[in-house]
């Protein structure tokens, strides 16, 4: 009686020391490192991290460590001076093909990192960084989506030699025109640039007004959202920040988190910034269809600009900052496939004529609608730059007329791509890495306080079998480390206030176990048939109780952001993990140590 079979007992101790070998890495300190990565994306190779190690060699600055992970070679040094000196080092030999990130990595031996183990991450609010919680302006989003729809068609009727007005407001289209005999064809040309538009006859039966349906809406939403998030993190890449958070918060907001960070002031700009730039070419007759008059930056004068873009910032694969041979300051560009066809055909025929570069930026700027003031975000293009076509290119050039701080923000804005839709700043936090230092004490201490006292407890009142308990509840501990680190989610505060409470729950199921046991021995059973009887009679009180507190968190994990999902994870981590330490661990101990002898009385 009360013996589990070999295999059973083999199970529970594989799946132990299983537990023990994932947790394992969180024992390791943190040192200060470099993470590096290639500015195309490409993986980080051997020879590349062999260069980097090079460079660092020659000024005498020697690496603790170096390796390569998830495509990225880290660097680990034995302190902040040689890795602020090493990334200092590192920017100016390779910062045009490589980003830099300073970073921390744990001090793991060489077999623990070749087994692909790792420690769990630490949130924002232990490890210190920059909060920044960003608003999509949708209306905006949704307005782009409607210009193009309304080119497109003006575009097409056009074509079609059809005498026609068409004009764009509060996200509705009205085309006009001269004859209703042109109607079906109009309507013919709509269905073209999109079939899932809504189309509505005006009442001259002249016009029709094309609007978007609500799914259509919605997914222009979803896809700003998406594309921005996209972007962001891109943009995050190329400033070298290490290990950051990009994550959709609600309908239309997103949320950066940047550890490590804790100087915002670079940061906000390059978030929010939403320049790009167009190549028109100059309408010199002054009268073509659609033609628009753009002022000039500086020295550059007004001109008439074409309608037709030969290529925008979306196009835009690569971009650097340099300067002329003449030493001014300049921003390579580098165009995509069709991007550079359109430029080597508009080239190939305006040989002598003019070229601008429109640059294009959303600014938040405080203006006063009905006497009350407000901030609105306002669309702002100026011509940066005008040159003559002296030959023909395809997909590289150079383009003038910036300044030198406005050429390396905007060659990383390039780089990292277009924003779908203009963002605008709504909260933002720095927390210190003292502050999250203290916040990891405090936390720990809880923990560390809370086992105690279920320990003390356990001990004294149960006795012998309260000991089995307390094992099965540090065995609990390592499983939560292990799961966090195998899963590769970050333990935040809140998640540290899960792991308190889970240290106070999962004691609850021995403590329903061993009150069986007292009950059934008060009762008249012999030992062994009371610690049969209680594991099974308090299976279902268990089963009860911790799936009613699962689906709770589940829910918060569900629902729930930020703070509240970290503490729902490490909860839902700390139900299943207590399950089988309480009933399977427990049972396993006290059948090795109790069962299959005869007993007199139990230590309970």
């Amino acid at each position: 009686m009360n013996k589990y079979p070999a295999w059973l007992n083999t199970l529970v101790l594989v799946v132990l020391l299983t537990g023990i070998l994932f947790a394992m890495p969180n024992v390791y300190s943190t040192a200060p490192a470099l993470q590096l990565a290639d500015s195309a994306g490409e993986a980080v190779t051997e020879e590349q991290l062999t260069s980097y190690l090079r460079a660092l060699e020659g000024e005498d600055i020697t690496p603790e460590a170096h390796f390569i992970k998830d495509g990225r070679g880290v660097i680990r040094f034995a302190g902040e001076t040689d890795q602020r000196e090493g990334a200092e080092l590192l920017r100016s030999w390779f910062g045009r093909n490589t980003n830099v990130a300073l970073t921390t990595a744990p001090r793991l031996p060489d077999w623990m990192r070749n087994l692909g183990l790792n420690p769990m991450s630490l949130g924002l609010d232990l490890r210190g960084g920059v909060y920044v919680l960003l608003e999509v302006d949708m209306a905006t989003a949704i307005g782009n989506r409607m210009q193009g729809y309304e080119q497109d068609i003006d575009d097409r009727l056009r074509e079609a030699r059809i005498r026609h007005r068409v004009d764009l407001d509060d996200g509705i289209i009205t085309i006009r025109l001269t004859s209703s005999e042109d109607l079906e064809a109009a309507r013919r040309f709509v269905n073209l640039a999109d079939p899932n538009l809504l189309v509505a006859e005006g009442t001259d039966g002249k016009s029709l007004t094309v609007r978007m349906t609500d799914q259509q809406i919605k997914e222009r939403q979803d896809f700003a959202i998406e594309q921005n998030m996209t972007t962001l993190r891109s943009r995050v890449d190329q400033l070298g920040v290490a290990e950051p958070l990009v994550q959709r918060q609600g309908v239309d907001r997103i949320v950066v988190q940047l550890p490590g960070v804790q100087d915002p002031n670079e940061l906000k700009g390059i978030l929010t910034a939403t320049a790009t730039l167009e190549f028109r070419l100059v309408d010199q007759s002054g009268d073509m269809p659609g033609s628009r008059s753009y002022p000039g930056r500086g020295n550059e004068p007004t001109q008439v600009l074409k309608r037709e873009v030969i290529a925008s910032g979306d196009e835009i694969v690569d971009a650097g900052f340099t300067y002329t041979p003449e030493g001014q300051p300049a921003v390579s560009i580098t165009l995509d496939s069709a991007g550079g066809e359109r430029m080597l055909a508009t080239t190939r025929d305006n040989v002598g004529k003019p070229m601008s570069t429109l640059f294009i930026e959303w600014q938040e700027k405080e203006v006063v609608r009905n006497g009350v003031p407000e901030r609105r975000l306002v669309k702002s293009e100026e011509i940066i730059n005008t040159a003559t076509i002296r030959g023909v290119f395809k997909n590289r050039f150079q383009i003038t007329g910036i300044t030198p701080v406005e050429g390396q923000k905007l060659a990383v804005l390039l780089r990292a791509g277009a924003l779908a839709a203009p963002v605008f700043q709504v909260d933002e936090r720095t927390i210190g890495p003292s502050l999250g230092q203290d916040n990891i004490d405090r936390g720990f201490r809880a923990i560390q306080i809370g086992f105690l006292a279920v320990i003390v407890f356990m001990a004294f009142y149960y006795r012998w079998f309260g000991m089995i308990a307390n094992v099965a509840l540090l065995s609990n501990l390592v499983f939560i480390a292990a799961v966090l680190s195998l899963l590769g989610a970050s333990l935040t505060l809140p998640g540290i206030a899960g792991i308190v409470l889970t240290v106070g729950m999962a004691v609850d199921a021995n403590v329903l176990i061993f009150e069986r046991i007292r009950e059934e021995l008060r009762d008249g059973a012999t030992p062994q048939a009371a610690i049969n009887s209680g594991y099974e009679k308090a299976l279902s009180s268990i089963a009860d109780a911790n799936i009613t507190t699962l689906i709770a968190a589940v829910v918060l994990l569900a629902f729930g952001t930020g703070p509240i999902k970290g503490f729902a994870i490490t909860l839902m981590i700390g139900i299943l993990t207590s399950m089988f330490t309480a009933i399977v661990g427990t049972r396993s101990i006290v059948n090795f140590v109790f069962g299959g002898r005869k007993l007199s009385s139990l230590p309970v």
